[in-house]
C-alpha cells in the first residue's frame, strides 16, 4: 500500500531544521493541515490549509475524503509520543502514513534540565483531566509534563501543596528549541501562595518532587482504607490488594468492577499501570458519587461509572481484559462476565455470605479456577490492652480464561 498522508513534527525553531524528507511532503503538499502555530512557521509554502477541528474526529473524515490528493499534517515534536499519530493509525492503516518526527519537548526538556530521559516519567494532562498525574506524585520522583495551557503549572503547585509536597520545585520551559525560549523557576508552595504571571501557554513543565513532613505519600496500590470516602461498605485494604494482584492489571488494559460501591478496587486497578480503563456498574446513588469523588482525590479521574444492576447493566460495556464481582453475585452475573471476557481474561470474584459462598464452591466445581478462603485480623485496643479483631472471612475464586 502507497503512503498517501505524511505527518510531519515540527519544533519551535520552525521548518529551516527539518530534514530533506520532510522539507520535501511538505514542499509538495496540495494539503497542508495543522494548527495556526504550525501554518504560520510554514506560510512560504503554497497548499490548500486546513486547520484542526473540534472535535479531532472530524479530522479522520476530512483526511479519508481528501485521499488522492498530497496531504502533510504539522504536528508538534514527535507524532508518536503523546500526539495525534496514535489516534491516526486507529483509524488509518500504517502502511498508508508516513511519519516524520522531530526532536519532542520531552527530549527538549531533559538536556534542559540535565536529567536522564530513561530515569523520569513523562506524562501529558493536554487535553486530559490534570489528577491523573496524582499517582506519580513520590519523594525523589522527577517528571516531565506536557502541560494544557499557562495555567497548567499553578494547578499541579495547588496538587501538590494540599498533599504536603510544597517544596517540589516546578520548572516552566517555554517554546523550547525556538527563538522565544524562556524558563520560570519555583517551589509548589511559592506559585500556590502567590500564582507567577506571564507563564507561556506553549511549555513543558518539569516537577522534582519533594514532600515535607506528614506528606500524603501513598502507593500505587494498597492504598489505606481511610484514604477513601465509604459507608462501611469497602473491600479492605487486605483483601484489595490479594484481588488487585489476582486481576494481574497489565497496561492499558480494561476492568469490570462489577458491585464497585465506593470505587476502591477500580480505583487501584487505575493507579496501577498506565492508560488503564475501568468501569464501575454500582445501583446506589450515594456510592456512585462517592466512587466518583475518590476517582478524582486519588488519581484516576477517567473511572466511568454506571447506574445499575448486573447482569443487565453490563450490556454494552467494552469487553474487559478482567472482571470483580464485590457485590451483586449470581450466576447470570458470572455468566455475563465469563462470555465477555477477552482471551486470557481474568475473573475474581468475592463472597462472605453463607450463601454466596456456597455459589461459589458450586461455581469453581463447574469451571475450575483456584477457590480460596482469606482471614484478617487487626491489632486493636482491648481496654488498656491490645488484641485482635477478626473481620468477616471472605470467600475468593480466581478463573482465568
Amino acid at each position: 500500500m502507497t503512503a498517501w498522508l505524511d505527518v510531519v513534527g515540527i519544533g519551535a525553531d520552525g521548518f529551516a531544521p527539518l530534514n530533506a524528507a520532510a522539507k520535501e511532503a511538505l514542499e509538495r503538499a496540495e494539503i497542508i493541515v495543522g494548527g495556526e502555530r504550525h501554518h504560520q512557521m510554514t506560510a512560504h509554502l503554497q497548499a490548500e490549509r486546513i486547520a484542526w477541528p473540534s472535535p479531532f474526529d472530524m479530522m479522520i473524515e476530512t483526511l479519508k475524503a481528501a485521499r488522492g490528493k498530497r496531504i502533510s499534517m504539522l504536528v508538534t515534536g514527535d507524532p508518536l509520543w503523546y500526539s495525534v499519530g496514535a489516534r491516526l493509525l486507529k483509524e488509518i492503516p500504517a502502511d498508508q502514513i508516513r511519519f516524520h518526527p522531530q526532536l519532542s519537548a520531552f527530549q527538549w526538556a531533559s538536556c534542559r534540565m540535565g536529567w536522564s530521559l530513561a530515569d523520569v516519567e513523562t506524562l501529558t494532562v493536554h487535553g486530559r483531566k490534570k489528577e491523573q498525574i496524582l499517582p506519580f506524585f513520590a519523594p525523589g520522583q522527577r517528571l516531565l509534563i506536557l502541560t494544557q495551557n499557562a495555567q497548567t503549572p499553578i494547578e499541579v503547585a495547588d496538587m501538590l501543596t494540599e498533599r504536603g509536597f510544597g517544596p517540589s520545585r516546578l520548572t516552566v520551559l517555554g517554546h523550547l528549541g525556538g527563538p522565544e525560549e524562556s524558563r520560570r523557576e519555583g517551589t509548589a508552595a511559592a506559585w500556590s501562595a502567590a500564582p507567577p504571571q506571564g507563564l507561556p501557554d506553549f511549555h513543558l513543565l518539569a516537577l522534582e518532587i519533594e514532600a515535607r513532613e506528614g506528606a500524603q505519600h501513598l502507593p500505587r496500590i494498597g492504598l489505606p482504607d481511610d484514604v477513601f470516602h465509604h459507608d462501611g461498605k469497602i473491600t479492605k485494604r487486605e483483601l484489595r490488594v490479594l484481588a488487585v494482584a489476582a486481576l494481574a492489571p497489565r497496561r492499558g488494559e480494561t476492568l469490570w468492577d462489577i458491585g464497585c460501591g465506593c470505587g476502591s478496587v477500580a480505583i487501584e486497578w487505575m493507579r496501577a499501570d498506565r492508560d488503564m480503563v475501568a468501569y464501575g456498574v454500582e445501583p446506589r446513588e450515594g456510592r456512585r458519587a462517592m466512587a466518583a469523588r475518590n476517582a478524582v482525590e486519588l488519581g484516576a479521574p477517567r473511572l466511568e461509572l454506571r447506574d445499575g444492576a448486573a447482569p443487565d447493566a453490563l450490556t454494552g460495556l467494552p469487553a474487559p481484559d478482567a472482571v470483580f464481582i464485590g457485590g451483586g453475585l449470581s450466576r447470570e452475573t458470572v455468566a455475563a462476565a465469563m462470555s465477555a471476557l477477552k482471551p486470557f481474561g481474568r475473573l475474581v470474584a468475592h463472597a462472605v455470605t453463607l450463601e454466596s459462598e456456597a455459589m461459589l464452591a458450586a461455581l469453581q466445581k463447574e469451571h475450575g479456577g483456584a477457590l480460596g478462603r482469606i482471614s484478617v485480623s487487626r491489632a486493636e485496643p482491648v481496654g488498656p490492652y491490645r488484641g485482635w479483631r477478626s473481620a468477616m472471612p471472605v470467600t475468593q475464586w480466581v478463573w482465568s480464561r
